[in-house]
């Protein structure tokens, strides 16, 4: 059975959720945060699934209305740790699909986690893969590198055109290389409007605030919010700003790639917690090795999550590379979810031109690069 339905488990009794954590040992995607997170968590990962652990008895219904009102789809399982049989009545009356007494009921928990798994697997095939793709449950994927120079920018522009070109997905791309930009130039477009753009609207923000401040890119039609490359407008975007932009395109789009610059600040610190996956681009040489092992402590620090979320995308892959891509995976714990070989010659005519490195969707001539981009976003539609 497939066990990766995202899963989020709301609780702050130490003992539940060691209990409920029993019945999750066999699936990938489990995420445990407290009630007062609840709201960003469920409205950020949009799980398939929500474990609710119990509270007092208005909190408890409070919590399982909340999670409804933001994704209508969730299922939402209760648990207690003593039976309490109007607790059981309420929250399955607004709106829990089942209620189970731990640790007592472990089993049947466990059971019953198959039994919505199973459900949930059956209707998305029913929806079939032109349908599979809905508003509300977008993915967002930061590409980030503590190091300059990596090819980030060209990769991130590359894969969101390329995922736009060969599928029927919604797909934005953001730039928030706020002070100077960058991906203007890979992917053609002017800097007649950016971002900040959006600055005036943000308490109100919708789909269509964001289709009229962004530009398309002509090939594939992939539509971009860009950089507005000025300092003084970088000041503008704060954390507050990032974080309802993210969750407005969450809800719009099916996927928003967003291009993070080398530094830490806060900006940063939020668009990492918002996203779903974080693409870190990596060269085979001891400079990159050395900077991740200072961002992985970083990241720490600052209480980023990466576990199951952080991937290596490894670039300029060659022979003429100091160290090897075994060398790498023997040092590092993340997986490599890439490898884009070196291919000067086929991209720097594209970047001298100002355009994408692919124009049509079967196109069958295309450059080194783009056939590991193109293979490596067919592995993420799967």
């Amino acid at each position: 059975m497939n066990m990766r339905q995202k899963i989020v488990v709301i609780s702050e009794d130490t003992l539940l959720k060691e209990n409920i954590s029993n019945s999750l040992l066999e699936y990938e995607q489990v995420e445990h945060v407290l009630p007062f997170q609840m709201a960003k968590e469920i409205d950020r990962q949009a799980p398939d699934i929500a474990i609710v652990a119990k509270l007092s008895l208005e909190q408890s219904v409070e919590m399982v209305q909340s999670i409804h009102s933001i994704n209508p789809s969730i299922q939402i399982i209760f648990v207690s740790d003593v039976p309490d049989f109007e607790l059981l009545r309420e929250v399955i009356r607004v709106g829990a699909v089942d209620f189970f007494v731990l640790p007592e009921e472990q089993t049947l928990l466990h059971d019953s986690l198959a039994k919505v798994c199973k459900l949930i697997e059956q209707n998305k095939k029913q929806e079939g893969n032109a349908q599979s793709f809905k508003k509300g449950k977008g993915t967002i994927i930061s590409f980030y590198s503590g190091k300059g120079g990596s090819g980030k920018t060209l990769l991130s522009t590359s894969f969101a055109q390329t995922l736009k070109l060969d599928s029927t997905a919604q797909v934005l791309f953001i730039d928030l290389n706020l002070q100077y930009g960058g991906a203007e130039a890979f992917l053609g477009l002017d800097e007649s409007r950016s971002i900040v753009d959006l600055k005036p609207v943000i308490e109100e923000l919708n789909e269509g605030h964001i289709k009229n401040v962004s530009q398309k890119e002509k090939y594939s039609s992939l539509e971009v919010l860009l950089s507005p490359c000025d300092a003084e407008a970088a000041e503008m975007v704060d954390t507050e700003f990032i974080s309802k932009l993210l969750r407005t395109c969450r809800r719009a789009y099916d996927y928003v790639i967003v291009d993070l610059p080398a530094y830490m600040n806060e900006v940063n610190v939020t668009a990492l917690e918002e996203s779903d996956l974080i693409y870190y681009v990596m060269n085979l040489d001891t400079p990159s090795l050395r900077v991740y092992k200072n961002t992985e402590e970083l990241f720490s620090r600052l209480s980023i999550n990466t576990e199951n979320r952080l991937f290596f995308v490894f670039n300029q892959v060659g022979k003429e590379n100091e160290l090897t891509i075994k060398d790498f995976k023997n040092l590092l714990t993340k997986p490599v979810v890439a490898e884009i070989n070196r291919d000067l010659k086929g991209i720097q005519t594209a970047i001298n031109n100002s355009t994408p490195l692919r124009k049509e969707p079967n196109e069958k001539k295309i450059s080194i690069a783009a056939k590991g981009i193109k293979k490596w976003v067919a592995s993420t539609l799967k």
